[in-house]
Parts: structure tokens; sequence; C-alpha cells
């Protein structure tokens, strides 16, 4: 299986959440167990030797593919939320977004200045959640941070959310 045949795996649906939105469906990758092997197979040789301790997957989607990473890497699975849902003492960031602020959240205890951290979500849009969740993780002062994705939307310029010394991968570039 190649990036090329991951690629058409995407499912593509047109005018959700709202119209003029074309949305990626990676739920179509998932399924196939094919895909998702080789998905597997390309994020854990991405990070297999660089010492992740933790990895941080993004509410929702970020959870399927960070779960499984976190289990081939020997690490720990930390999950951010919305508000509300953790149920421990949590930190949080605030960013801005189209219209309005979001939110989102972390156990406190999750990461320490021990760790290697990966995040990870599924799609790179405007980069606006993750660079966030960067904030958010940096709290705590881990060693090392990377980031990741599936999918990048290139022309959304995702990658300029991040500070030029962001290590930010991903595996397919739309």
């Amino acid at each position: 299986m190649s990036k090329k045949t991951l690629r058409s795996s995407i499912r593509e649906v047109p005018d959700f959440p709202i119209p003029g939105i074309l949305f990626y469906d990676i739920s179509t990758l998932l399924k196939d167990k094919d895909a998702l092997r080789e998905l597997s197979d390309i994020l854990y040789d991405m990070y297999k030797d660089k010492g992740i301790t933790k990895v941080v997957g993004i509410e929702s989607r970020g959870f399927i593919m960070g779960g499984i990473l976190a289990s081939r890497l020997g690490a720990g699975f930390v999950p951010i939320r919305k508000p509300g849902k953790l149920p421990a003492d949590t930190i949080e960031e605030s960013y801005a977004k189209e219209y309005g602020t979001d939110t989102i959240q972390m156990h406190r205890d999750a990461i320490s200045s021990d760790d290697v951290v990966l995040l990870h979500d599924d799609l790179l849009a405007t980069g606006g959640t993750m660079a966030a969740a960067c904030k958010l993780v940096g709290q705590a002062h881990p060693r090392k941070v990377f980031v990741n994705f599936i999918v990048e939307l290139k022309e959304l310029k995702g990658r300029d959310a991040f500070a030029p010394d962001t290590d930010v991968q991903t595996v397919l570039a739309l």
C-alpha cells in the first residue's frame, strides 16, 4: 500500500459541516483494515526512534490513531478535551476561532518535565487547536515536543500557527 492508496481511502464530503467546506473524512481510511495497518506502520516508523514517552491526542479523532500509536511506541496516552470532560484537576488553554474563542483542557498531572511528547490529530487546517495544545503541553516543560497530523490542507497554511522551531510532520499533504 502507498500514500496514494491511503489518500484514495479518505472520503470527501462536500458542504460539511457548513456549505462551502470540503470535509476530509478519515473514517473510511480507519474502517479499511489494510489502510489502518499501513497508517499505523507509517506513524510508528516516523517516531519509533524519538524516545516518545507520551502521545497526546486531540479530541476526538486524535484519540484514535493517538491511542494506537502510544501502544505501538510503548508510551502513555493523554487526552486533550473540551472543558468539563476530564474528571481530575485540569489546566486549560483558550484560543481564537473564526467566530469567537474555544478552550481545551488536559489533566494537570498528565505531562512531566521528563517527558518527550508527541501531539497527534487527524487534520491540520488553520492550526489553531493544535497550537493551543502545544501551549497547554508546554506548561509542563517537557524535554521535547513533536506534532503530527494524518492530513494537512496546505492551502490553509496551518503550519504558520506554530513557532518556527516546532517539529510538525504530516502523513498526507493535500
